[in-house]
């Protein structure tokens, strides 16, 4: 289990750049079967700006009161290519299924497990396409100024 992460969003648009920094989720890593769980609460995305960390929490974005966390649960499909007790790099592929907000949708990714000192680090990027999520904007200003994804930088560190 881990307590030691960061996820990172970002997005760009003509309006504005947006980023938030996250270091509260959790992670489970099972060795011997693969399974990978991230938990990630979605109020504590660290904006540079207020407004837009008000505006990502609202009903009208994430709505992050009823639905307080973003949820990875998956596994690691290439396990057998990985020694967690030999020290090294390792790429890996992780199926599953990531919830947000109310939808769950099924993503497969390409990281990075790197083995050094003991210590296990997966790294990861991955992009979230809104809609996907049932999050879109018809009109109006977050129509512009909102991008239609974000990308997603994780590490976690066991």
């Amino acid at each position: 289990m881990s307590r030691k992460s960061r996820i990172d969003i970002f997005s760009h648009t003509a309006a504005e750049d947006i980023s938030a920094v996250n270091y509260a989720a959790t992670a489970i890593l099972n060795k011997e079967s693969g399974e990978v769980v991230v938990s990630v609460p979605m109020q504590s995305f660290e904006f540079q700006k207020a407004l837009m960390q008000k505006y990502f929490n609202s009903d009208k974005f994430l709505n992050t009161k009823p639905f307080p966390k973003a949820k990875f649960k998956g596994k690691i499909s290439n396990l057998k290519d990985i020694n967690f007790q030999k020290e090294g790099v390792y790429h890996a592929m992780i199926d599953g299924e990531m919830t947000l907000k109310e939808t769950t949708k099924a993503i497969s990714e390409m990281g990075t497990i790197t083995v050094k000192d003991g210590q296990i680090i997966i790294e990861t990027k991955l992009k979230i396409v809104l809609a996907d999520y049932k999050i879109a904007f018809e009109k109006g200003k977050p129509s512009t100024n909102i991008a239609k994804a974000f990308d997603v930088t994780m590490k976690i560190e066991y």
